[in-house]
C-alpha cells in the first residue's frame, strides 16, 4: 500500500540513467516462509540476487516493498523478483504466482521490462517500460484483460487450502484477532481493531458494510493469474499505487490521468459513489470536479496555509503523484495541491473529520505549501512538501504519523520531532502501520508499529517519532515499505 509519489515518467528515465551505479537492497522486519523459522529481521541485511543477475556489479534498480508478506523489487535487466510470502506446500498466501524463500523472478512474459511496481495487501500491479500494467493476485482486484500464464496452475486453489492461507496470515498478523477464515471478514477485522476515538454508532456502521462485503467476497476471491490491463489506445502508464483491495495508475500520455479500478465502497475510486466493483480502469476526475474541504481551522505547527484569497479552482492542471492506502487514496498535483478521497473514519484524508470522501477533495489545510510526494498506510497518510517537511494525519494507534503520540489526527500535522529537525525529507513510504523516509542527505528514518522489527532499529519497540536507521558504507536513495517489512534502495561507495 505504498505511495508512488511523484516518481514519474522523469523518474523512470532518471533511474535508467543510473542503472550503471553499484545499487544494493536491503530488507527489514518479517516475511513469511522466507526466514528461517519464522523469525522476524530487526535489523537491514542485504538481499542478493540469484542467478547471473547476483553477479552483475548492478543488479537492483529499484525497491516495491510488497503487500501482505511478500516482497518485490526489480532488477537492473527490468525483471520483478518476488520472495516470501509460501506456505508448507509452496503456495503463496492469496497472491497468484510463487513468492519463494529466495528472490526469484516473477513469471511475467519474457519480452516485458519492467520499471515500476505496487503491492496491495494481495494483489499486485507492474509497468513495463513500454508504459503498459500488468495486475494479478485478488480476483477482485484484476480487472478484465489478457492473461498470461497456465491456467492450471495458481488460480486453481482448493477452498479449504485458501481458508488455511487466510487464517495464518491473520495469525500473523495479531495473535490476539479471532478472525474469520475468510479473506474479506480479514481485512474486515483488521480494520475493525484500530482503537481509537471514533463512536461506536460508526464503528457498528461500519462493521456491519464490512461483514455484508465479506460475505460475497469470500466465495469469490480465488487469486488470477497476470493480466495485462486493457486502457485506451494510447495510453501510457507512469506510476502505479495498489492499496487493499483498488488501484490507482497514472499516465504520461494524456496530462497526468489518474485510472482507477477494484472496490470502491467508501469511495476510494474517487468516482462521487459507494461503487462497490469498477471491474475495468475508469478515469478519475480529480482537478476538474475536486472541491475544497469545508473552510476548518488549520492546525499545522508551521508553514500552515490560509484560505483566503483562493479561488475555488484547484491549483494544478494535471497530476503528477499517486497513491493508495487500505480504503482511501491521495493524489498530488503539479502544483503541489494534496487531494485525497476515501474511508474517513480516522481521519485519514486530512478533512478535520471522519467523514468518507467520495471524490477528490483538496486537504485545504495545505494550500500555500507545495506537497511534492504522498503515501498512504491502512489508515493513515504521509506527505512531503517541497522544502522536506514532512507532513501526516489519520490513524495513529502505533505512532505511525510520527507526532510524538497515538492519537489520530484529522487535520495534517507537521512531524517536528528533533530527530528530523534539520532534515530534507525526498522519499516517503507506508506500511499497514509503520512510516519511513529518505533524506536530502541519504538518511532513512523510520516510526510506528514494530512487532517485527519492520523499523530496522535492532528491537520490537514501537516508535512515535521518526528514529534513524542505522545504515553503514551506503547511501539510502528509496524505500518502500510492506505489510510486516520495509525494503530500502542504497547505492554503494564509489
Amino acid at each position: 500500500m505504498n505511495g508512488e509519489g511523484n516518481r514519474g515518467e522523469e523518474e523512470i528515465v532518471k533511474m535508467e540513467e543510473d542503472v550503471k551505479e553499484q545499487k544494493l537492497v536491503y530488507m527489514w522486519g518479517y516475511l513469511p516462509g522466507a526466514l528461517p523459522q519464522r523469525s522476524p529481521l530487526l535489523s537491514p541485511v542485504a538481499v542478493r540476487l540469484p542467478g547471473k543477475d547476483g553477479t552483475d556489479g548492478h543488479a537492483w534498480k529499484d525497491v516495491c516493498g510488497g503487500g501482505c508478506g511478500f516482497a518485490m523489487a526489480i532488477s537492473a535487466s527490468g525483471k520483478l523478483i518476488t520472495w516470501g510470502s509460501t506456505d508448507d506446500l509452496g503456495q503463496s498466501y492469496v497472491t497468484s504466482g510463487k513468492h519463494g524463500e529466495t528472490p526469484e523472478p516473477f513469471p511475467l512474459p519474457n519480452e516485458t521490462s519492467i520499471v515500476k511496481a505496487a503491492a496491495g495487501w494481495a494483489h499486485c500491479a507492474a509497468i513495463t517500460d513500454r508504459g503498459e500494467v500488468y495486475t494479478w493476485g485478488w480476483k477482485e482486484c484484476v480487472p478484465s484483460g489478457k492473461i498470461f500464464g497456465d491456467l492450471s496452475v495458481g488460480i486453481g486453489y482448493e477452498r479449504d487450502v485458501l481458508e488455511r492461507q487466510s487464517a495464518s496470515v491473520i495469525d500473523q498478523l495479531s495473535p490476539h484477532l479471532q478472525a474469520s477464515r475468510s479473506t474479506g471478514a480479514f481485512f474486515s477485522n483488521i480494520e475493525a481493531r484500530g482503537g481509537g476515538t471514533e463512536s461506536s454508532k460508526r464503528r457498528r456502521v461500519s462493521s456491519a458494510k464490512l461483514a455484508d462485503e465479506s460475505s460475497s467476497a469470500s466465495d469469490d476471491t480465488l487469486s488470477a493469474l497476470p493480466c495485462l490491463v486493457t486502457l485506451n489506445p494510447g495510453v501510457r502508464i507512469a506510476s502505479v499505487s495498489a492499496g487493499g483491495r483498488h488501484t490507482l495508475a497514472l499516465s504520461v500520455s494524456d496530462m497526468g490521468q489518474v485510472w482507477g479500478w477494484g472496490y470502491g465502497g467508501e469511495g476510494q475510486l474517487g468516482l462521487g459513489s459507494h461503487i462497490r466493483m469498477v471491474s475495468s480502469p475508469h478515469p478519475i476526475p480529480c482537478i476538474e470536479s475536486s472541491s475544497f474541504g469545508k473552510d476548518r481551522p488549520t492546525a499545522l505547527a508551521r508553514g500552515s496555509a490560509s484560505l483566503e484569497g483562493q479561488g475555488s479552482r484547484i491549483p494544478g492542471s494535471y497530476v503528477k503523484g499517486i497513491a493508495c492506502g487500505g480504503r482511501h487514496s491521495a493524489v498530488v498535483t503539479d502544483a503541489g495541491a494534496l487531494l485525497t478521497f476515501g474511508w474517513g473514519l480516522y481521519g485519514q484524508c486530512g478533512q478535520g473529520c471522519t467523514d468518507d470522501e467520495l471524490s477528490p477533495t483538496c486537504v485545504s489545510s495545505l494550500l500555500g505549501i507545495q506537497i511534492e510526494s504522498v503515501a498512504a498506510g491502512l489508515w493513515h497518510t504521509v506527505c512531503i512538501s517541497s522544502n522536506g517537511d514532512v507532513y501526516s494525519f489519520g490513524g495513529n494507534q502505533f505512532g505511525q504519523l510520527g507526532t510524538g503520540g497515538d492519537q489520530s489526527e484529522t487535520l495534517p500535522r507537521l512531524v517536528d520531532a528533533p530527530s528530523v529537525e534539520n532534515v530534507n525529507a525526498k522519499v516517503v513510504s507506508c506500511g499497514a502501520r509503520h512510516s519511513a523516509i529518505v533524506s536530502e542527505d541519504g538518511k532513512v528514518f523510520c516510526w510506528g508499529w514494530n512487532k517485527y522489527g519492520q523499523l530496522g532499529l535492532g528491537d520490537v519497540i514501537d516508535r512515535n517519532i521518526p528514529v534513524e536507521v542505522p545504515m553503514e558504507n551506503c547511501t539510502p536513495k528509496n524505500v518502500s515499505c510492506g505489510w510486516w517489512h520495509t525494503l530500502l534502495l542504497a547505492e554503494s561507495p564509489t
